[in-house]
Formats: C-alpha cells, sequence, structure tokens
C-alpha cells in the first residue's frame, strides 16, 4: 500500500495486534462513529510546529524531554495533578537547558495515555482467569471479570477527558503558569525540602538575577514571548487503532492527513511490525512518529522502518526510541545507531530508561531501580558518542506526586517502602524527586 493510496480505515486490512476483545461489535462502531464527529483535540498547524522542533533536535540543536505517566487515570484527575505533572517537567526542562545550554522540547505523554499493551493478554487472580488490563479506555482496573470487560463508551471518556486537559495545559502554559519569573513557585513543598530542591532554587535564583539584569540593561522583557509562555506538545501510544481512526482529519490546506489525538504518535516495540496494523496506520498521518526500539530489533529493522515511514525524508517526521534495558544498551544500541546512518535523513535517538528495567520486588510490586534508569541513560549517551549520533532526549514515566513506585534516588526509596504511596495504575514512575535529579545528571551529559 502506497501513501497515496491511504486513508484512516487502511489499518482494517492489516493484522491488529494488543487489541483489546469487544463483546459488542456494534456499540464500538457506535462510540467511533461519535467519536468521528467531534472536535479535534490538536491541529495542523501545531502538528507541523512540532516537526520543525524535532528537526532541530535531529540536527543536534535541541533536547527533547518526553515524560508523563504511564497510564492516565479516569479516577485520578484533576487540575491538581496535571499542574503538578506539568511543573516538574518545567522545572526538568530549566534543569537541563540552563546546565548544558540547549533548547528543550517540552513533550507530555498525557491528554491520550490511556491504553497500554500487555505481554498477556490475561493474568491469574485469586485462581481465576481474567483479561489484563489494559487502560481505564478500555475497561477497569479491578481485579474481577466483570471489571475487564471492554466497554466502548470509555473510548468516548478518554476523549472528552483528553479535551479537559489539552484546555488546561493550553491554559498553564499560554497563561502565565509557565512564566519563568514564576520559576521559583515551580517548586513544590516536598521537593524544596530536599538536595535536588535546594539546588533548583540556586538556578532558580541566577535565573532572576540574569533577568534583572537584562533588564537594567534596557531590555524589554515583557515584549519576549519565549520568557513569558512555552510550546509544549502532547504524545501518546496509538495503540487502539479505532480511536485513532475517528480521530484522524483531511487538513483543509494541504488535503494531508493528520491524527488529532495528540501532536506525536508511537508505536511500541510488541506492535512495530512492517507489514502490520500499527505501522500501516502511522504510514499515512503527517504527524511526527516513533517506534519504541527494544532487544528484539535489528539493524534491518531500523533501515525498513525508516523508508516506510519516512520516505520523503523530511526531517523530524521519525524518532526511534531505544528501551533495551541497563545491562544490554552498550551492545545492541550501536549496530541501530550505525543503521540510522543510512537513511537519507536524520532520525531523532532518544532513551527510554524505564521499560527495560522493571521488576518484581520482593513484595510482589512492579518497580524500577533508579540506579538502573541512570545506567542505561548513561549506555545512551556513550554510544551515541561513541558512533557520533546526537543524542537526542529521554523518554520518562514520571509523576508530580510524592509516589514510592521507584527504588533509589536521592531518598533512597527501600523495597519496603513501596507499599507507602504505591498509586500507578500500572507501571511504576520515578517521583519528582527523583525525577530532578535524574534531569540534573543528563544536563551533566549533555554537557560533557
Amino acid at each position: 500500500m502506497s501513501v497515496a493510496d491511504w486513508n484512516p480505515r487502511s489499518w482494517r486490512g492489516l493484522p491488529a495486534l494488543q487489541q483489546p476483545e469487544w463483546p459488542d461489535p456494534a456499540a464500538l462502531d457506535d462510540a467511533i462513529g461519535r467519536l468521528a464527529k467531534l472536535p479535534p483535540l490538536v491541529f495542523a498547524g501545531e502538528v507541523r510546529n512540532l516537526t520543525a522542533a524535532l528537526a532541530q533536535v535531529a540536527d543536534g540543536k535541541a533536547f527533547l524531554l518526553q515524560a508523563g505517566d504511564c497510564a492516565e487515570s479516569f479516577d485520578d484527575f484533576s487540575a491538581a495533578s496535571i499542574r503538578d505533572k506539568l511543573r516538574v517537567i518545567l522545572q526538568m526542562a530549566v534543569v537541563l537547558t540552563y546546565g548544558a545550554g540547549v533548547p528543550v522540547v517540552k513533550m507530555g505523554r498525557i491528554a491520550g495515555q490511556f491504553a497500554k499493551p500487555r505481554s498477556a493478554s490475561t493474568e491469574t487472580v485469586d485462581g481465576a482467569e481474567i483479561p489484563s488490563f489494559r487502560g481505564h479506555i478500555v475497561h477497569g482496573d479491578a481485579a474481577t471479570p466483570e471489571a475487564r470487560v471492554a466497554d466502548p463508551e470509555r473510548l468516548l471518556h478518554a476523549y472528552h477527558q483528553s479535551a479537559s486537559t489539552m484546555n488546561l495545559v493550553r491554559a498553564f502554559t499560554k497563561g502565565g503558569f509557565a512564566d519563568l519569573t514564576q520559576v521559583h513557585k515551580w517548586n513544590q513543598e516536598f521537593v524544596k525540602q530536599s538536595a535536588e530542591g535546594e539546588r533548583y532554587e540556586r538556578i532558580a535564583s541566577e535565573i532572576d538575577r540574569a533577568l534583572r539584569f537584562m533588564a537594567a540593561c534596557g531590555i524589554d522583557l515583557g515584549a519576549e514571548a519565549s520568557l513569558h509562555e512555552v510550546d509544549f506538545w502532547t504524545c501518546h501510544e496509538a495503540l487502539l487503532l479505532g480511536y485513532e481512526e475517528a480521530l484522524t482529519r483531511e487538513d483543509s490546506l494541504d488535503g494531508g492527513w493528520f491524527d488529532c489525538s495528540g501532536h506525536m504518535l508511537w508505536v511500541g516495540d510488541r506492535t512495530r511490525q512492517l507489514g502490520g496494523a500499527h505501522v500501516g496506520f502511522l504510514t499515512g498521518v503527517e504527524n511526527p512518529v516513533a517506534v519504541k526500539v527494544g532487544p528484539s530489533a535489528t539493524a534491518d529493522d531500523i533501515v525498513e522502518l525508516g523508508e516506510r515511514l519516512n520516505p520523503m525524508n523530511i526531517p523530524g517526521r521519525l524518532t526511534f526510541i531505544s528501551r533495551m534495558g541497563a545491562g544490554r544498551i552498550a551492545e545492541l544500541l550501536p549496530p541501530l545507531l550505525q543503521a540510522g546512518d543510512k537513511l537519507g535523513f536524520t532520525p531523532v535517538w532518544v532513551c527510554d530508561p524505564m521499560h527495560g528495567n522493571t521488576f518484581l520486588a520482593p513484595t510482589g510490586r512492579k518497580t524500577r531501580r533508579f540506579d538502573d534508569v541512570m545506567a542505561e541513560i548513561q549506555g545512551f549517551f556513550s554510544a551515541c558518542t561513541t558512533e557520533d549520533v546526537w543524542p537526542g532526549g529521554v523518554h520518562i514515566e514520571l509523576t508530580g506526586e510524592n509516589v514510592t513506585e521507584c527504588l533509589g534516588g536521592s531518598d533512597d526509596v527501600l523495597d519496603t517502602q513501596l507499599d507507602d504511596r504505591y498509586l500507578t495504575t500500572c507501571d511504576p514512575r520515578l517521583n519528582a524527586r527523583q525525577s530532578l535529579d535524574l534531569a540534573y545528571r543528563v544536563a551533566e551529559l549533555l554537557r560533557n
């Protein structure tokens, strides 16, 4: 199938993995039909601007920070939780920009990151086999057969929650909250009391002095929009293809197709088959797209995916997100970076240090060690340096809440503390202190 022959329903003729078993196909079609009539969540002009920003990342002139929840929740949805996630991401971006001297493209796993792929379609709970939890966009998280029945009405719930989230994110980022003069206010109380928070306060004070100096020199800071607002982009895994199809719209200016559910979409390591429905769907949308590549990825996969997803060699169009595990990245990543050099364009290379480092603690909780997360990032930077490739970004699962889900970090969270504040609906996330600690360390790697 060529791009010229593509339409939003083209994926339906291809094998689609990781799709839920919807018990009522007619109800699913009805929900998708109603979704298709709703307004877009993002706009073609915004998407084009993101592609241009990612082209700067590919060219080694900027750094991508992708961060947010493992899976958004219908239950934990409030202005405060959105604000706190945004606050942490803004803090991390300030640390990276100030410490490394490069612009940061800020992108949230937000306003659409509801669906999760699973390694098995079922799980056993108290001796009963039930469907695995696939995210609130599909069903409930309670471990009962009744809660795990896929409900198409949840697609519409996810859309409306995403719309509310987008409205609030736009208000925060363009309405004063992201103003650089507010840099001190982004430091939450439980973060301020840590070494990371104190270090951040020193950076904030230095930024204040720099702004006062520029004002004393006669520079009109009020006229400099980049000091008072930021561009903030959304991204999610394009997993439920019926949902993505319904929100894909034809642009009235150039006739191109844009998936208006988010600014960037990615395909996961489990669904990146060249002949599969997920790659087939992303082939035809003009959004920037990404592919997660894990230990099974080969150099041929990189070349073939690059040729398939970016045949026009558009700068900023394609990102590869590696997720190898701390112990394997030094071995597995270099051949993929070398293969990227064979493409007719420079892809963005990003490190996801979270998904390859998950394990079960003695308590039975899924967790990750902060040291493993950092070890994979360091391995990523080392491989990129050796292969003369720009380390384009990091892809982090985090929350603004004071959770105890990942071990270690400056707080030295222990496995016996995991139950204290383990709030995630799926995978473990870094808390705000751990996220800020990570940002300082990544800034040092960039500086070097």
